[in-house]
This record gives C-alpha cells, structure tokens and sequence, in this order.
C-alpha cells in the first residue's frame, strides 16, 4: 500500500497533547483515504507521543526527535514522505472532511503550480468562528484557480496560505530547502513566499481547515524579540540576485514592507523598541506609511507605555493596519498604480 500512497500528512508535534487526537481524527475522517501520517515529536513533554500510539492505524508513523524547532520537524517529516505530493496540518489545527480531496483536485487541474491550498476558518479564543479576510485582490469565492499574484492576495491581510491548508510537491520542497530553521516566526510564509517567487500558487474555498487561535502554546503568542522576518530576507535575497519577474516587483516590495510593520509591532509588545527601529529603517510603502510611521512613533517612547496603553482602543485602532488597508485597497482597484506617499 505505502509503494502507491498519493499523499503524505505531515504533522509537527510538540506539547499539543490536549489537540492531537483532534487532529488525527480529521485526517482519518477525510473523504479521500490514500494517505499515510507521518507525526513528528520534537521532545514533546507531555503525553503527545502517547496519544499518537494509541491510534490503531499502520498508516500513522510516529518519529521522535530531539526539540529542534518546528521547521526541523516539518523538514524531518518530509524526510520521510513516501508520497510525491505533501500535505501539512499543525497538531492544534482539523482537517474538514473533503480537505484532502479539494487538495487533489487542485493538484490534477494545475499541474504546474508550486503549492496548494484552500482557505481555513479561524476559531478564536471567544469561540467565534470566522474566515479571516484575505486582501483586496483576493478573488471572491466560489473562486477556483491559480492565484493571478500570491503577494497581492496576501496584502496586506493574512496570507491565503496557511501551515494547516497546504500541500507541496516533494520536488518542490527539495528545491526549497524545506522550511527555514533558523527562524522560529514566519518560517512557513517565508516558505510560501519563496515559492510563490517561481511558482503559480494554486487556491479553493472548498475543503477547508479549522485554525484554532484558542489552543494553548501556540509559537505566534510568545512575546519575544524578531530581528528581521523570515522572508524579508529571502525577499532582499531574491531581488538582489535579479530572481524576481519583472511584474511582480512593486507588489512584493510592498508585501516585504508589511511584514517589516507587523515585525517592528510585534518586537514593541517584546520590549524592544531598538528592533522596532531596524526594523522599520529599510521599510518603504506606499500604502502602509500610516502605520509605519505609527510604530515608528513608539519605538522612541518607553516600552511601559505602549504595553500599558496597547490594550486600550487608542492603540488598537492605528495597530489594526491589516483591517484598516484593507477597507482601502477594496475602494481602489488596481492600487499597484495609486496612493503614491511619501517613503
């Protein structure tokens, strides 16, 4: 059976004992069944690992390694991979049901993308439940298709791609290099990003996930410093060695910008107003100047204020940026040739 699997399931592990069983269970409910599961524990400290080993199931492999982060678990997982395409889902995250079979379609109709995926909805920490709101150019659903511009999709809101909706080719992984483990935050849109530089990125509303923001230790809560953002770097990387398609420029330029802004807020909630600073030296935007200018604003207040004034709607309005650009772009078709503001 495993010479033959279509699809492998990665799943990175580590203290989700509470949410693995969930997410299993999703997998297994899928409406497509030739799969294997690969779980990955990265020295987990709690009863994870032992869930894992109470499914009855051979096409769930668990491997055990040492805490290395979630990229090395992932890249350890495709290590392993017998199938040629590669789906992943987080530990804390569920599959719908028609989710693996959405991906395979989408793999059948657009052969020459580099990633698939669908949307997800969002369950937050109150038990609402919702579909985060992609950016201006996302096309509406019931759309179906290869992303016209990835960047642009994913500007300035979440990224249409996410860790628990996305299926890569194996070869395309290799070429990759995997996920980036030297960073801790933004290894998988830096992933995405990466690929979407040479790929077609091929997108569903069907088949969706449940990305659970209530679960507990997630990565993206911790309150720690970020030099620079993963892709931001890989961005620079690209456009420095001529790597970046003409038409496709100006849209990543603002795409980096946004994530130097969402960096440079998230090292003021860290306390450190000095990463804020870099972060924000090298940002150049059209479109996100107000917030930019925002951040830069607290970067040279002391850190006690913001933290004490951020829970309070003074700073969670300017900090809204996301919701805010995107009331904008949505007014404004075609902004890749509008708003020009100063730098």
């Amino acid at each position: 059976m495993f010479d033959t699997t279509v699809v492998s399931v990665v799943i990175p592990l580590y203290n989700k004992g509470p949410y693995i069983a969930r997410a299993l269970n999703s997998v297994l409910a899928q409406t497509f069944q030739d799969f294997e599961m690969i779980v990955v524990d990265d020295g987990s400290t709690d009863n994870g690992a032992e869930v894992v080993r109470g499914f009855d199931d051979p096409r769930i492999r668990l491997i055990q390694q040492e805490n290395r982060g979630v990229s090395a678990a992932r890249n350890r997982g495709i290590e392993a991979a017998r199938a040629e395409l590669v789906a992943f889902l987080d530990a804390d995250d569920e599959w719908m049901t028609g989710h693996l079979e959405v991906l395979l379609r989408l793999r059948g109709n657009y052969p020459e993308a580099g990633a698939y995926g669908t949307a997800y909805l969002v369950k937050e920490k109150d038990s609402t439940i919702q579909i985060p709101s992609f950016g201006a150019e996302m096309p509406q659903r019931p759309w179906e298709g290869l992303l016209p511009n990835y960047f642009k999709a994913a500007f300035p809101a979440p990224s249409p791609i996410s860790s628990s909706v996305v299926a890569i080719p194996k070869c395309i992984l290799n070429e990759m290099g995997g996920f980036n483990t030297n960073a801790w935050y933004g290894e998988d849109v830096d992933l995405w990003g990466r690929i979407a530089l040479k790929y077609p990125i091929a997108f569903s509303w069907d088949g969706m996930a449940i990305y659970h923001q209530e679960a507990s230790n997630r990565a993206c809560d911790k309150k720690k410093p970020i030099r620079e953002h993963a892709f931001v770097a890989s961005a620079w990387n690209a456009l420095q060695a001529g790597e970046v398609p003409p038409e496709l420029k100006e849209d990543l330029l603002e795409y980096i910008a946004s994530r130097q802004i969402q960096i440079a807020l998230r090292n003021l909630e860290a306390g450190r107003p000095d990463l804020t600073r870099d972060n924000l030296m090298g940002c150049k935007t059209r479109y996100l100047w107000k917030s930019k200018y925002w951040a830069l604003f607290w970067a040279y207040v002391p850190s006690r204020f913001y933290l004490m004034l951020k829970p309070h709607k003074i700073i969670s309005v300017f900090n809204n940026w996301r919701s805010n650009m995107r009331r904008m772009l949505a007014r404004k078709p075609g902004f890749n040739t509008k708003l020009k503001n100063p730098k």
